[in-house]
């Protein structure tokens, strides 16, 4: 790995019969766990990881499929469910000695914790989400030419083979018009992390693609099913934000509390890589909810 975050041990920790996932662990005290987003590896955290790593012990993985972790071919439906992932992430946990921890992730990542929060409610002590809608929301809420601003998750969402062919033919310009357009300050991704965000993604089309896939998929499924049954966040649960709400016309603090009844709901005026543009904004909001 040529970059890495200072002051973290590195190690690959098995947590499937054929998924080994790169983790960095830093720190002492009680356990979080950090999950990046697209188009992104755990190295997002970077800024948030160091000052957290004061007293906590901080656990920031690359997701399976995604940085140096292994991207296993999508033979079944449920290979990239949050399900799954999330499922990833509890057993890397209890190998590393944490049976509970909080846990935070943003964008992809955090639909897997969303699911992880679901799926194990007493494992997740507390629970964070920066800048996505649980993935049943986002589909019903996205309609009419203000799709037109999530063009990729109608790409990805099409059967195996034309979404991959077509990313991986220009691999750069695709994963690089989102780190471009997300970014309200670009100097927050410096030239050598958007150029290693850009070689992990090169090296993970079809699994990144299965991970989108998925969320047109199975994981609708999964959430239809968790509100039939009244499933809900049990934990303490913060949410930060852009203001997709006055974007594209819902509620997005009464959509929330649907899923969590102890919420701690915000907006914020930075971009969608906020960890890496306002990393004290997401600090501080870290540990007011790891406070609760």
């Amino acid at each position: 790995m040529t970059i890495a975050i200072p002051g973290f041990d590195y190690q690959r920790v098995a947590v499937d019969d054929d998924v080994t996932v790169n983790v960095a662990v830093g720190g002492t005290g009680s356990p979080i766990v950090l999950l990046h987003g697209f188009p992104q590896t755990h190295l997002m955290w970077r800024h948030v990881a160091g000052d957290l790593a004061t007293d906590h012990t901080v656990i920031c993985p690359d997701l399976r499929g995604y940085g140096a972790s292994d991207k296993p071919e999508a033979r079944e439906a449920d290979t990239y469910s949050k399900r799954t992932m999330a499922a990833d992430i509890v057993t890397l946990a209890g190998k590393l000695g944490h049976e509970r921890f909080a846990l935070a992730g943003h964008d992809r990542g955090a639909l897997v914790a969303i699911r992880a929060g679901l799926d194990h409610p007493a494992t997740i002590t507390h629970l964070a989400v920066l800048d996505v809608l649980p993935t049943l929301d986002m589909w019903d809420i996205l309609h009419g030419s203000s799709a037109a601003v999530a063009f990729h998750l109608y790409l990805m969402a099409q059967p195996p083979g034309l979404p991959e062919q077509m990313i991986s033919a220009s691999p750069d310009a695709f994963f690089g018009y989102f780190l471009d357009l997300w970014a309200k300050n670009p100097r927050a991704i410096p030239a050598d992390l958007r150029a290693e965000y850009l070689r992990a993604s090169r090296e993970a089309v079809p699994s990144i693609v299965a991970d989108y896939r998925a969320s047109a998929g199975i994981d609708i499924e999964h959430d239809r099913a968790d509100r039939a049954t009244g499933n809900r966040l049990p934990m303490p649960v913060t949410v930060v934000q852009q203001d997709w709400g006055a974007a594209l016309g819902y509620d997005a603090a009464a959509l929330w509390h649907t899923w969590a009844a102890d919420l701690d709901h915000r907006t914020t005026s930075v971009g969608h890589f906020m960890a890496e543009e306002a990393p004290d904004e997401i600090v501080k909001a870290l540990r007011s909810l790891l406070a609760r």
